[in-house]
């Protein structure tokens, strides 16, 4: 337990949250924001963001996912696409798609899905949000 909390503070500064929804919180929608947001209750819908989503042990995601970095140790059902970096920690369990250029999984981790990998995304698929990117593909 305070092996990953280590983990996450290595890689964010806590003063750089501008967020944080706790266990027992429950949300449905679309988020979009900037800079660092912590999840650890219930989101279904979508996540927007050029900044950092941090998905705690306890948190249960329905959602696609669009951000610069995703750091997961929770449930994620849905696709994330991170144009910087996805880090999977133990126990996270991801059903979905990730596209990103770099994918961290730590041993305990699980993903069932699909992975793509290339360079950082383009700044305008950055921005939108992923429901529009698979609109676009399917085109």
């Amino acid at each position: 337990m305070f092996k990953k909390d280590e983990q996450a503070k290595q890689l964010l500064n806590p003063d750089e949250i501008v967020a944080f929804l706790g266990k027992g919180t429950e949300f449905k929608g679309i988020i979009s924001y900037e800079g660092t947001i912590r999840i650890d209750g219930r989101v279904e819908g979508e996540i927007i963001t050029k900044g950092t989503l941090v998905v705690g042990e306890s948190a249960v995601i329905q959602a696609d996912i669009s951000a610069s970095t995703v750091v997961a140790g929770g449930r994620v059902t849905g696709n994330i696409t991170a144009s910087e970096k996805v880090q999977l920690l133990a126990p996270a369990v991801i059903s979905g798609g990730i596209k990103t250029p770099l994918l961290v999984i730590e041993e305990g981790a699980r993903f069932n899905g699909s992975c793509e990998m290339g360079g950082p995304t383009s700044q305008q698929e950055e921005t939108k949000p992923v429901s529009a990117m698979a609109q676009d593909h399917q085109r």
